[in-house]
């Protein structure tokens, strides 16, 4: 069984976000192709912190390379007061004839490159052929970090970006370090309103209140694309108003996200426009001049997309270690066992 530590993980991926970024793309054409499973996450929550929660994705992708696992990810908000990161996270790789590990890998970068990959992707989709040349990043942690990542890769023509964090001293902290990686883009520190004023915002926080009002803006500009990473940021009215896009229907309306309780308000889910495997690849942005909000519940099946992509490069490179014993072979069953003896 193949072994990538969080240092193995970063030096396969080194160099890798265009593969990533197809991995991505070509997951979610098969899953909206039918051809993947992709069971609801199970969420483990430790008794009396509401705010945290450990979340596993068992998931199957098909195709003419087929693959399944599962991911193990934690959520624990209280680590950025200890100096740690929020979220944690295990990926691990079974072979579809046996069921044995054949792969466990450090998934914190991949969970997180996944994530900014499907952002971009729904980003450049729903934005159709209007250049990109602002964008807001609400939220200065690894999400959006890994975001902008992504975004620079899909709008080449991306000039400004605004960030906004409600941690005082943050965002002017995140531009300075963003500044002296992107010298080609300016980027400006600034108040949620902002950050809203550009073509492309993306909201990965760690607040699950609902907190934003959408309509409190009205200065926005036509055809905004929202990147709702952390579904639980926007108002029910919000959501109602928008053209709204998700990775699953199914999954996205579900555990109290923004669209779950805009559903228990008007009792449909017809404020659903589409499911992203539709509009990728599409020439034209939808047929709105509304704000589009791209709502991903995250699918187990990017995991699986982004972590065979990387242990392709890790074997390719020598990355990662061998761990004995996970193997078929160590596993022999004597012929009483297999039934061949009384």
């Amino acid at each position: 069984m193949r072994i990538l530590g969080r240092e193995d993980v970063a030096a396969a991926l080194d160099g890798l976000d265009p593969d990533v970024l197809e991995a991505v793309r070509t997951a979610y054409v098969l899953h909206g192709q039918g051809r993947s499973e992709v069971p609801h996450s199970g969420f483990l929550r430790p008794p009396g912190d509401d705010g945290s929660r450990i979340i596993s994705l068992p998931a199957y992708l098909g195709g003419p390379d087929p693959v399944m696992g599962l991911k193990w990810i934690s959520s624990f908000p209280a680590n950025v007061e200890r100096g740690l990161q929020r979220a944690s996270s295990v990926q691990i790789l079974n072979d579809l004839r046996t069921g044995y590990p054949t792969a466990v890998l450090e998934a914190s970068r991949i969970s997180a490159s996944r994530t900014a990959a499907s952002a971009a992707l729904a980003s450049r989709s729903l934005h159709g052929a209007r250049p990109v040349r602002t964008a807001g990043l609400i939220g200065c942690g690894t999400i959006n970090r890994r975001v902008l990542d992504f975004l620079a890769l899909v709008h080449p023509e991306l000039r400004t970006v605004t960030v906004q964090d409600a941690v005082p001293g943050r965002a002017a902290t995140f531009a300075a370090q963003l500044a002296d990686e992107r010298p080609g883009i300016t980027f400006l520190a600034g108040e949620v309103g902002d950050a809203l004023r550009t073509g492309t915002v993306s909201i990965a926080t760690t607040d699950s209140s609902y907190w934003l009002d959408l309509a409190d803006h009205p200065d926005r500009p036509e055809h905004q694309v929202i990147l709702h990473l952390s579904l639980r940021d926007l108002s029910t009215s919000s959501v109602l108003n928008a053209y709204n896009v998700v990775d699953d229907i199914d999954h996205a309306i579900r555990e109290q996200t923004s669209l779950h309780r805009a559903e228990q308000e008007v009792g449909h889910r017809r404020f659903v426009h589409a499911e992203i495997a539709t509009v990728l690849g599409q020439s034209e942005e939808p047929e709105t001049s509304g704000t589009i909000v791209f709502s991903p519940f995250g699918l187990g099946i990017l995991d699986l997309a982004v972590a065979r992509t990387i242990l392709v490069a890790a074997r390719r490179d020598g990355i990662g270690s061998e761990a004995p014993g996970f193997d078929p072979g160590a596993h022999r069953v004597t012929a009483a066992m297999a039934g061949g003896a009384a």
